[in-house]
């Protein structure tokens, strides 16, 4: 059932607009927030590539958190190159080659890019709706106030 936006009331239609920045903000928020994931999983699969038989037996420095309040740089080495392990959520780790490791990575970002491509037009559709209800708002105010200053220049002329 549509409603003709010209039938609501201005405080019904100051209603629907906050609904509707309520939703844009939540839409908003999910996009953003899935972008922060996508992004993670970008750099993950990126950070892959550095990983060769070339730094197998090379030190390097590495960050480490002891504690929530501690952080420390200590000394590594890779011996394995081939394998990582990959969080796959929920604190579960498993092993993967390089390879399966980068389709992994993959997989979840061309999902999350589907998410993203799917709220999109939800969030474009508000956005059009907001401004909807906001031009009739405009016209509804202008209206009352020219009713206002009708009544106004009535009063006057009549005393």
């Amino acid at each position: 059932m549509a409603v003709n936006l010209t039938e609501l009331s201005l405080p019904q239609l100051e209603g629907l607009k906050t609904q509707l920045d309520q939703e844009i903000e939540f839409l908003t928020s999910s996009i953003g927030q899935l972008k922060v994931v996508q992004t993670k999983y970008v750099e993950a699969k990126d950070s892959l590539n550095v990983l060769n038989k070339n730094n197998e037996v090379c030190t390097f420095w590495i960050h480490m958190s002891l504690t929530c309040s501690s952080q420390m740089y200590v000394p590594g080495t890779l011996n394995d190159v081939e394998h990582v392990l990959v969080d796959v959520g929920t604190g579960y780790y498993v092993e993967k080659n390089v390879e399966d490791s980068k389709a992994f990575f993959k997989r979840k970002i061309d999902f999350l890019t589907k998410q993203i491509e799917k709220i999109q037009p939800a969030l474009q559709e508000k956005h059009a709706m907001k401004q909807a209800v906001i031009e009739v708002m405009n016209i509804k105010i202008q209206q009352l106030q020219q009713s206002q200053q009708a009544s106004q220049t009535a009063g006057t002329t009549k005393a």
